[in-house]
């Protein structure tokens, strides 16, 4: 059977998204109106789908996006999403053929690494992507957690406003964009982000259902915070209250404004159960808690997933703990995009030069998907030496790495895309 992979006209799109639909389980047809919403999204470029007889049966899409690395900086980053393969074409190679079309594009294009969510463990470390970043979800049992109801407002002389859609636009990109500047691991959002999470754009097949919105403003009147959360009210047993609020979006450029907006929904009226939505595997919310224990641990799960592209750029975009020193990494990369020997020296500030090495002895060794775990601060070097995943040819060099790597807050994408 003969399987076209290509990217896609403007004639294909419709039948693309059917294909979407049916990988991800939604309605087997789409509307011209679901159609003309999910279009534009699209850069038909980096869209790609795999074709049996003009039938659309796997898809493949890529964003551009920048990603913040330890120190703050924004690395270019290819931003996979919207992979599926029909149920009827599976085991054919065509999520590989279309992965590895995309990558190869991507290299071109100067991205330094690709990210994605994956939806299932197994699939991706093939590919040469290992998980970077964690999330955690947590459910508080509000009765047991030991908080104060007479909560009144923050502490800090700041203020915390219900806002409507209109405001959110007006500060949540400003505020968004200071915010990922300190959280590696976040990704850039781009308008069509906040027009989909305020219900200015809508697709037929997800409902919008409006939350409410919340902002912190510090003593001075600067946006500080951005909440987002949505709430059910049950049936009340005994007349007793019965109200669930979930999370959507959470974010703080400093603790002052983090812990205000948790306090917040922590004293909502009537609030029996609180969802934290994705959050960062080490947030501080239970220890805010006077018994921690009430928050009941949901999720705890790897998030995005990362492949490094370009070792060199990769690699010096970010910077690093310890003191200065230097490191030599071989790279294996099975599919031949960035594998090889490279020279990691930092300075005494985390500053870092890495350059390719062809007289150097390797003194560390590691798949690229390794790498990918090691990138971002969140895995031990150590812990996958210890699963024979990492090898040692100087005694130290494992010592360093972790020296090197690791961060004192884990990374955390805030994003699904």
């Amino acid at each position: 059977m003969s399987l076209e992979i290509r990217t896609l006209d403007e004639s294909d799109v419709a039948d693309w998204v059917r294909a979407l639909h049916t990988g991800f389980h939604l309605a087997p047809s789409v509307t011209d109106e679901e159609v003309a919403a999910r279009r534009v999204a699209f850069d038909l470029q980096r869209t790609r789908g795999a074709y049996d007889q003009g039938r659309c049966v796997a898809t493949f899409r890529s964003m551009p996006r920048e990603l913040t690395v330890p120190g703050g900086a924004f690395v270019p980053a290819s931003a996979i999403t919207n992979v599926s393969v029909t149920a009827t074409h599976r085991r054919r190679d065509l999520a590989s053929r279309l992965m590895a079309a995309d990558l190869a594009d991507a290299r071109e294009r100067g991205e330094a690494v690709a990210i994605l969510v994956a939806a299932e463990y197994p699939i991706y470390g093939r590919f040469g992507f290992g998980p970077a970043t964690w999330v955690a979800d947590w459910e508080i049992d509000i009765p047991r957690a030991a908080v104060d109801h007479r909560y009144a407002g923050p502490t800090d002389g700041g203020r915390v406003d219900l806002v409507d859609v209109v405001e959110v636009r007006k500060v949540g990109p400003g505020l968004h964009e200071r915010v990922r500047a300190l959280t590696p691991g976040a990704i850039s959002r781009d308008a069509r982000w906040w027009e989909v999470a305020t219900g200015e754009r809508t697709f037929p097949s997800q409902p919008w259902t409006e939350p409410f919105f919340a902002v912190h403003r510090d003593a001075a009147g600067e946006v500080q915070g951005l909440l987002a959360y949505t709430t059910i009210d049950h049936p009340w047993p005994g007349k007793l209250p019965r109200v669930d609020a979930t999370v959507r979006q959470l974010l703080a450029a400093n603790p002052a404004a983090e812990q205000a907006l948790w306090r917040f929904l922590l004293s909502l009226d009537w609030v029996t159960q609180l969802n934290t939505g994705h959050r960062a595997p080490d947030d501080v919310l239970p220890l805010l808690l006077g018994d921690p224990r009430a928050a009941r641990t949901e999720t705890l799960a790897d998030f995005m997933w990362l492949r490094v592209l370009d070792v060199p750029a990769a690699l010096s975009a970010r910077t690093y703990g310890g003191a200065a020193g230097r490191l030599v990494l071989e790279v294996r990369d099975p599919a031949g995009l960035c594998g090889g020997r490279y020279l990691l020296e930092t300075d005494a500030a985390g500053a870092a030069q890495c350059t390719p090495s062809s007289t150097e002895s390797p003194e560390l060794s590691l798949d690229v998907a390794d790498l990918g775990c090691l990138y971002l601060g969140d895995e031990s070097a150590s812990r996958l030496a210890a699963l024979g995943r990492v090898a040692e040819h100087r005694a130290g060099a494992v010592r360093m790495a972790d020296a090197l790597f690791r961060t004192a807050r884990r990374p955390w994408c805030p994003e699904v895309f």
